[in-house]
């Protein structure tokens, strides 16, 4: 199951470029030198070198929606650690730790990630503002999300079963009304499996399950196959709460500028895939061979079945 970033999940480039933030905040206190900086803008001084507000300010830009009673605090939280990871580099220079092929690896793959993330956001600034047509196109067309939503009560079991067992274990989920009575079951087939109960709104079950899952009576199960076994999901029970489009206008014009980011993004990608002269050498070329598809496919595919 999923949680509520559905509606206003990622773009999909953070994929393609990667998780480098605290790699490149390393590499932004290595690199802090006192000769360029004006002394209105230093922090802290750090035996001979010298951290700066702007370095703080880029530590806080991580951090996501702090209210205004926490900013002085989570400052001063972020120039603690500025400090410690400045001794830290200190120390690896010292010891000439930063010469090590391996951390000058990891150094260049910073570099491309943020060279190429920048590229990236740039890429994305082409998208345009959702019209409130669309917005209003999404919230009419998504109506288990949004005007006939609902809460649901689940009983959900997670079994390891091999093909030969399954469809035995289908047949008694369809049949059993109790819960207690399929769990005395698996529990005397010897399966191994686990159990919970949760209470989820619209918005935190998978998109692609929503649907089926808006057509569900209180009591039906559904089964899904898993790479284990099968995931077996009652609906215990259910209840509306619908929302009005007034309320969750600003999450839908966020995701659909989202979406459109990642489609730009993804096509963008392509055509440059498609100008560049790419040739797999050695044992990637026979892997090569099978057309895997590449992180923009996945970028487009997924922009292009969400709705």
């Amino acid at each position: 199951m999923i949680q509520k970033q559905q509606l206003g999940k990622r773009v999909a480039w953070t994929a393609i470029t990667g998780g480098f933030v605290v790699v490149a905040g390393l590499l932004l206190v290595g690199c802090s030198k006192s000769a360029d900086k004006p002394a209105s803008q230093v922090a802290v001084k750090v035996n001979r070198e010298e951290l700066t507000i702007h370095q703080v300010n880029l530590l806080l830009e991580q951090q996501r929606a702090l209210r205004p009673d926490q900013v002085e605090a989570a400052r001063k939280f972020a120039l603690e650690r500025l400090i410690d990871q400045e001794l830290a580099v200190q120390k690896a220079i010292e010891i000439k730790l930063d010469r090590s092929p391996r951390v000058m690896q990891k150094i260049e793959a910073a570099r491309r990630d943020i060279i190429a993330r920048a590229y990236l956001e740039r890429v994305g600034e082409g998208a345009s503002k959702p019209s409130e047509a669309m917005i209003y196109k999404y919230y009419t067309d998504n109506p288990a999300l949004f005007s006939e939503r609902r809460v649901y009560q689940l009983q959900e079991w997670f079994i390891e079963v091999d093909p030969a067992q399954a469809d035995a274990v289908r047949a008694k989920a369809q049949t059993t009304k109790v819960a207690t009575e399929f769990t005395d079951y698996l529990r005397a087939s010897n399966l191994k499996f686990e159990s919970n109960q949760a209470i989820r709104a619209a918005e935190q079950l998978p998109l692609g399950h929503l649907a089926a899952f808006a057509k569900m009576n209180d009591g039906e199960t559904t089964i899904n196959t898993t790479p284990n076994g099968l995931q077996v999901v009652t609906l215990v029970g259910s209840r509306r709460e619908p929302v009005e489009i007034s309320r969750v206008k600003p999450v839908i014009e966020q995701y659909l500028l989202n979406e459109q980011k990642t489609r730009i993004i993804a096509d963008d990608i392509k055509a440059l895939r498609n100008a560049a002269t790419i040739k797999y050498v050695g044992g990637f070329a026979d892997a090569a061979s099978g057309a895997a598809p590449t992180a923009a496919d996945a970028a487009s595919n997924n922009a292009s079945n969400v709705k």
